[in-house]
């Protein structure tokens, strides 16, 4: 926190000033009180002429009040603001910095809610907070001199009597904040439960689900209202319990006082003073006990920020990596193995080797590591132990920027993103002219359903695309890919959204992309890589089996049967 806040020191000493400012012109004010019930102690004791002058000076000191208390607002607003900004911008580039392996283990709607509910939590406690410390201390400081000014006797019955108080706070201070650090990972539960409502609505829909999300949204719900209930108790019983022992203070004085101005040791004035400094006094700590809901909950939030900060990054690239440039298409596999979990070992002994230009086509049944294999060559996971090597360099010495540009991904899951449908296919070369994104677009056959549409290129796209269909969103996931022209392709399951006649068509047009290129393809449909110059076969995270397809059918294997399995079910 100390980080975020360090920038604004200047603002921060200007605060502190302004509050000095504040509170003094505020503690004078009882002094000009006092003195104007001095001028008037009776019938025909009234002194007048002292009055005007009093009630001038009290005018100046409330305009003055205000003023400093409007600037001190706006200079505090402007400084939680610019933190909670800067704190948005922290956790947006950490998800970004955040290796694959870490975002696959993080809940989406829980990242929203820290994102947001909780970020706006910490925004509420920073103004709260700097609000009251700033003119609390002073209060506190100012009163205690000014009190001790007038009697010190009286100054040290409160000075004893009001940290009761204190210890009051910090006792339901403590019990609140566990509940509302329980109430915080609660409200990002439900805000995932809600996220993954929406995204799968129509399978909801579909499968009459909405009894059972109903029943699991209120099972999360019910425990986040007891949270709150719960939080919102204890903190409660901060505030009445803390002006229960201020009352007892201010009563103390005013019976003290009250004494002392009978036997003459005060003014009738003066006593009017001290118990408005007696109420001065507590203030701070009646005002801090008031909120100290929004602090613990303010702090729980805080804490939830603080520790997706602190999540480890992506490792950087090795001193001395290179900047690959000129990748020329090959690849050496040199006995790797991977495993999510230590104790279930996924890919062993796999290797290869991958001439410029080769197609090269995996399959095997589900889970068997295909996906696994294409992000150990993109580097979203690092393999356990072997070497994967590109265009002769090992892939741990190149930076993943470099190696990946190299690459151009088409997923099975399409992802568009809200704009014109111009900017999500120039969406890895946003320089690209109208033209070349046109003319990519009529390679992958996406050209005629933009233009049926009623912006054409202009068009702009909403949730994903959700206006679109399946499979036009994979065209312009395509059509992405042909735009950057990238020395290595990988298709995993591209073509599955696609009809079978455009799906033909899409193929040629990437055999003509990827002329003289490596691509790796990924397939269930055994149909659409019968041309592909070697077939890996995978099972269990080991090749299997390797060949053409016409090598691997004549040998009668397990490739044959599961083509046999494909074609035997239609």
């Amino acid at each position: 926190m100390k980080k975020l806040i360090k920038p604004y020191w200047g603002y921060l000493i200007l605060v502190l000033t302004l509050a000095v400012a504040n509170v003094a012109a505020t503690l004078y004010a009882p002094i000009l009180t006092g003195n104007a019930i001095d001028l008037m102690l009776g019938e025909g004791k009234v002194i007048f002429s002292g009055l005007p002058g009093i009630l001038i000076t009290f005018a100046v000191v409330i305009a003055f009040t205000s003023v400093t208390q409007w600037l001190m607002t706006i200079v505090i607003n402007r400084i939680a603001y610019d933190v909670v900004n800067n704190l948005r911008d922290e956790l947006f580039y950490k998800l970004h910095a955040l290796p694959l392996s870490t975002i696959d283990r993080i809940s989406h709607g829980d990242f929203i809610s820290i994102m947001t509910t909780d970020v706006d939590q910490v925004s509420d406690g920073l103004i709260m907070g700097f609000t009251h410390l700033f003119t609390g201390v002073v209060t506190i400081l100012g009163t205690i001199f000014f009190m001790f000014s007038i009697n010190v006797k009286i100054t040290i019955a409160v000075i004893v009597i009001t940290p009761l108080s204190m210890f009051v706070s910090s006792f339901v201070a403590k019990h609140s904040y566990v509940m509302f650090k329980e109430q915080s990972a609660t409200r990002g539960e439900l805000t995932s439960i809600s996220d993954e409502m929406i995204d799968g609505f129509k399978t909801v829909k579909a499968f009459e689900y909405e009894d059972t999300a109903r029943e699991r949204f209120d099972v999360v719900n019910e425990h986040l209202k007891a949270c709150s209930v719960k939080a919102i108790f204890y903190s409660a019983l901060t505030n009445p319990t803390t002006r229960f022992v201020n009352s007892i203070v201010y009563t103390c004085v005013g019976i003290m006082g009250a004494f002392m101005a009978i036997g003459g040791a005060i003014t009738v004035g003066q006593l009017s003073a001290f118990l408005n400094y007696a109420n001065q006094y507590t203030k701070p700590f009646n005002e801090i006990s008031g909120v100290i809901a929004e602090f613990q909950s303010a702090r729980a939030s805080l804490a939830r920020v603080l520790d997706f900060l602190e999540r480890e990054p992506e490792p950087a690239d090795l001193p001395g990596s290179r900047i690959l440039t000129d990748a020329d298409g090959t690849a050496d596999i040199d006995n790797i193995s991977f495993s999510y979990t230590p104790d279930r070992p996924l890919i062993e002994d796999f290797s290869m080797h991958v001439n410029k230009g080769d197609s090269i086509a995996i399959v095997g049944p589900t889970g068997c590591g295909k996906t696994t294999f294409i992000n150990l060559l993109m580097r979203f996971y690092e393999v356990n132990g072997g070497s994967i090597i590109i265009s002769g360099t090992p892939s741990k010495q190149i930076t993943r920027d470099s190696l990946r540009t190299s690459f151009g991904m088409v997923l099975q899951d399409t992802w568009l993103m809200d704009g014109t449908i111009h900017d999500n296919i120039a969406y890895g070369r946003p320089e690209a002219s109208r033209d070349e994104v046109m003319e990519v677009a009529k390679a992958a056959h996406a050209h005629s359903f933009i233009m049926r549409l009623p912006g054409g290129y202009d068009t702009e796209l909403k949730n994903g695309g959700d206006s679109l269909s399946q499979g036009q969103k994979q065209l312009l996931c395509i059509a992405r890919v042909m735009l950057c022209r990238p020395e290595m392709l990988i298709l995993d399951e591209a073509t599955s959204s696609i009809d079978t006649r455009t799906e033909m068509i899409v193929q040629d047009a990437f055999s003509r992309m990827m002329e003289g290129r490596t691509n790796f393809v990924v397939a269930h449909r055994l149909s659409t890589i019968r041309k592909a110059d070697c077939i890996l076969v995978m099972n269990a995270g080991h090749i299997v089996e390797r060949g053409t397809h016409e090598e691997l059918l004549a040998k009668g294997g397990f490739y044959s049967k599961l083509y046999g399995a494909q074609y035997s079910s239609t």
